[in-house]
């Protein structure tokens, strides 16, 4: 066992608090709808960038590479001068919605390098340049291109030409869980002689400005030890804490209040504000630091000069031990061997971390994929904190009439106290939680961290955040829009993933999560499906412009959609709470009844999505051999809506074997199903059979039986179509040629394939489903792929890809997938990434080229990143991807089962009475 997993088994056994300190704080708290107290809701103009040095937050905090304890008390982050800025770096910069041609976009080069678990060891790295930051030339170079132009960049201003720009390196190490040591290392990389100021920061959330009867924290300059200056912070609930600074270097202290006369022209409350130590060093105003070091916020001033090529080293530690302690302790003696020491054997644990992950015969490109991709996860946990009540009471929106009156988000999330650590898309793009990303995240944290991938998902089920009528929260910008219901897919699969490491499942885990499902599973039902015909809708489903039509507004024409996601959502969610339900019954046999349930429902879904004989009104469409959305309109006619994306796709996606075992095992659930099947022939005749055995006794519950499984394969795998060198498109190239339009009073509304960037503003145009690349849906189509190898075996192949001549099974194609997945991270014969596209700078710069970013989505046909810079937490399952294809073969995978598999103890028995068992399943 190595050190980290040994930290994790002390974290999960004996409650060690290994996580409590880590990168939770937010990379953009301004322009966050937390934040937003306008009337009109624009939370981007109301908060903004330029105000974010001088306002205090009121629910949160952000900073350069921050680390906070996790309920974000203490706050730790770096602040950079070059001496030539308007303002201190203290934070990323980038555009607000309506500045940037494409969204809102982070104009910075930052990257997540490593991190263990416990965050015992992380790396992060920021390139700073040494010339003015470009912060005007960025707002109009973007404002004057259109949709139809690329973004412009922070390289393409010039500001890094002849290498001039410093590299900051930053290493936390944890001594032990309140020990924490910072090491920053500054590159030079430029061919002269520069300057730079750096300035450690450290700073209490206010939390006291907000209640009257609430406890301020106080900071003050120290005694230390020779040749270290050292920040005392005091906190009523978390205790005494201690910056300790290498060297004699002076500290600046001020408070972390607003500047009021800056922000309203009003009095300030105090005469040292949140923008103090920036008025002091940029503006030369001596007054606007404490000459008393007192305050809330405190930065140690370094200030370097660098020789071209060369590297600076600053060393701190953070720390609960008094500089008043014995000699030798860490407080009197905390910088020399021993530190350094710590750092090496910090950083050779999570070496071996690693190791333990990433089998041998992944190679040294790939290997570093799958470190960076989980170290992106790893950083991008935030503390998130928002009481909705009181932000509605701050709104005056509980007032009498004031719901009628006032146009104030999630009045009907009253309810709702988020105080955790969560695992964020994105902290500068999307710094708040959405459900079905998270969802994903568990997938790939669940690898590093079996715990915090199951405490996060418990949280979305905690009665603070499920609505009281069942309903899974969204989004902070609309918690009641409606995300797909991949909950408890991912549940399911990191219970799985626990029986497989451990050798047993956590049933608690289990079942309290099939509890609140069962009530998000009956809004779906209840909301969704308004004509009871189990064809569901659900709005735009987290596919933002997918569809012809804005999917989340009324209809140009009136009626309504029935959506082929929707229902195939639906129909996967049914598969996932009867393999919950199967997995309760083997302890608890009235689980057994809920099993029975959730066959029904899947088969009633399934069989309404293509009725016996041919129907305009149904999804699925006999002549394309394709799956649609279905437009009604009020005088009661249909007409499919023929886009061919990802829509059509995700039918295949609801594919779910079930173990022999289980039909020997719950026969009065087998005995219901086959009553089912008796009564409702004609309900079931288009989709998998479930009577018919395959692979040892295996059943299929499967919208797409084999001849629909083939044809729609056929279109997936072409690359003329869906299969680009880099995965599955959201849109078939087939549009390129061939646009989708449709006419309405006079208006035409039209799809056509964008392998890039979207052309329309739907849903603030950030991002764009009509043809690039997204790893989420690409993971379940790969998921699908494996679960019908496992039924139909080495026997079922297909043409990969379509029209090439070359066979394979469904194993091979779903590592097919996977490796075209891969290669848009990892070095091609020229030695470039195409992640990186046509950027000279990144894919040849030594400093820069093995720096990796996991985008929002990637370019369908070159595969260069997109939207979100970093949002690794989707990108980042790729994480995951590469060690399981590296470790497991065909017929391991299909001796083992599929994703179930055999726990240990199961793999002991005898194979005779494992044989003998499922002759036995044959038969039923």
């Amino acid at each position: 066992m190595t050190e980290e997993a040994k930290r994790l088994d002390a974290a999960r056994e004996g409650n060690v608090p290994w996580r409590k300190w880590g990168p939770y704080l937010s990379e953009r708290q301004w322009g966050t709808v937390r934040e937003d107290y306008s009337h009109d809701g624009n939370a981007w103009d109301y908060f903004t960038h330029d105000q974010a040095r001088s306002r205090a937050y009121r629910w949160g905090e952000d900073g350069l590479a921050g680390f906070s304890d996790d309920k974000q008390r203490l706050c730790f982050a770096l602040a950079l001068w070059n001496g030539k800025d308007p303002i201190l770096k203290e934070r990323l910069f980038g555009l607000t919605n309506s500045e940037g041609n494409h969204g809102e976009d982070v104009k910075e080069y930052y990257f997540y390098l490593d991190s263990t678990p416990t965050h015992s060891y992380m790396k992060y790295l920021y390139k700073y340049p040494q010339a003015a930051f470009p912060y005007e030339d960025l707002v109009k170079g973007n404002r004057a291109r259109t949709r139809g132009e690329m973004e412009y960049e922070l390289l393409d201003t010039g500001v890094f030409d002849e290498d001039r720009y410093f590299d900051v390196f930053v290493e936390y190490v944890k001594e032990d869980p309140e020990e924490v040591l910072v090491k920053i290392t500054v590159h030079n990389r430029g061919p002269e002689r520069a300057a730079l100021h750096v300035l450690p920061t450290l700073w209490f959330r206010n939390t006291w400005s907000w209640s009257q009867n609430a406890v301020k924290p106080d900071m003050e300059q120290a005694a230390g030890p020779p040749r270290v200056s050292v920040m005392a912070a005091s906190h009523p609930e978390l205790g005494d804490r201690y910056l300790y600074c290498e060297g004699d270097v002076p500290l600046l202290f001020t408070e972390n209040e607003s500047n009021r006369q800056r922000l309203f022209n009003a009095a300030n409350r105090t005469p040292y504000v949140k923008d103090g130590i920036n008025n002091f060093l940029v503006h030369g105003k001596a007054d606007a630091v404490n000459p008393y070091r007192t305050g809330t916020k405190a930065a140690a001033h370094y200030h370097l000069a660098i020789e071209a090529g060369q590297s600076t080293v600053i060393r701190l530690r953070l720390s609960s031990v008094a500089p008043s302690e014995t000699a030798g302790s860490k407080g009197s003696a905390p910088f020399g061997d021993r530190y350094e020491r710590m750092v090496a054997d910090r950083k050779r644990e999570a070496d071996e971390f690693y190791a333990s992950i990433i089998p041998p015969s992944v190679d040294k490109d790939r290997a570093a994929v799958t470190r960076q991709a989980m170290a992106g996860m790893l950083w991008t946990k935030q503390y998130y904190y928002f009481d909705v009540e009181e932000w509605l009471a701050e709104h005056k929106a509980n007032l009498p009439g004031a719901v009628k009156s006032l146009n104030v988000r999630n009045q009907q999330w009253f309810h709702m106290l988020n105080d955790d650590v969560i695992s964020m898309p994105d902290k500068w793009e999307y710094p708040w939680y959405a459900a079905w990303d998270l969802a994903f995240h568990t997938v790939a944290l669940a690898i590093v961290d079996l715990d915090f991938a199951k405490q996060q998902l418990n949280l979305m089920l905690r009665e603070v955040y499920l609505h009281p009528n069942g309903q899974i929260p969204a989004y902070e910008w609309n918690f009641g829009d409606v995300n797909p219901p991949v909950h408890a897919w991912a549940t399911y699969f990191v219970y799985t993933m626990e029986r497989q490491q451990r050798g047993h499942g956590d049933v608690r885990f289990l079942e309290h999560a099939f509890q609140k499902l069962l009530l998000n599973f009956t809004w779906w039902v209840n909301r969704k499906d308004p004509n009871g015909r189990n064809i569901f809708e659900g709005g735009f489903l987290g596919l933002d412009n997918i569809g012809v039509f804005d999917r989340s507004a009324p209809l140009p024409t009136g009626g309504h959609l029935e959506q082929a996601d929707g229902t195939a959502w639906m129909a996967l969610f049914s598969q996932n709470m009867l393999q919950i339900a199967l997995e309760l019954a083997e302890n608890d046999p009235i689980y057994e009844e809920m099993a029975v349930k959730f066959v029904e429902h899947f088969l009633r879904i399934a069989g309404s999505m293509d009725r016996v004989g041919l129907h305009q009104d149904e999804l699925w469409d006999e002549e394309d051999g394709f799956f649609y959305d279905v437009l009604c309109f009020p005088d009661g006619t249909a007409t499919r809506i023929k886009v061919r994306s990802l829509v059509g796709l995700l039918p295949l996606c609801a594919a779910t074997v079930i173990p022999p075992e289980f039909l020997e095992r719950f026969p009065r659930a087998v005995e219901h199903a086959r009553r089912i099947l008796t009564r409702n022939a004609d309900l079931v005749a288009n989709i998998a059979p479930l009577t018919k055995p395959g692979v040892d006794g295996r059943r299929l519950l499967a919208v797409l039986n084999e001849d629909k499984l083939r044809r729609v394969l056929t279109r997936m795998l072409d690359e003329d179509r869906f299969l680009s060198p880099y995965g599955i498109r959201s849109l078939s190239r087939h549009h390129l040629e061939h646009p989708y339009v449709f006419t309405v009073h006079g208006q035409e509304y039209r799809v056509d394939y964008l392998p890039a960037e979207s052309n329309t503003g739907m849903f603030g145009g950030n991002s764009n489903w009509r043809g690039p690349i997204w790893s989420p849906v690409n993971v379940l189509i790969i998921r699908a792929l494996l679960n019908f190898y496992v039924y139909y075996g080495d026997d079922f192949k297909v043409e990969c890809p379509t029209g090439s001549g070359k066979y394979m099974n469904l194993f091979e194609v779903a590592r097919e997938i996977v490796d075209r997945l891969t290669a848009i991270f990892t070095r091609d014969r020229e030695g470039r990434r195409p992640v990186y596209g046509g950027s000279l700078k990144f894919q040849h710069d030594p400093h820069w080229r093995d720096h990796l970013l996991f985008y929002e989505y990637f370019h369908g046909d070159n595969g260069a990143g997109l939207g979100a810079s970093h949002q690794t937490g989707w990108s980042g399952l790729i994480g995951a991807m590469i060690p399981f294809f590296a470790s497991m073969k065909p017929e391991q995978w299909l001796a083992r089962g599929g994703f179930r598999g055999e726990t240990a103890e199961k793999e002991a028995r005898p194979k005779e009475k494992r044989a003998g068992r499922t002759r036995a399943a044959k038969t039923r």
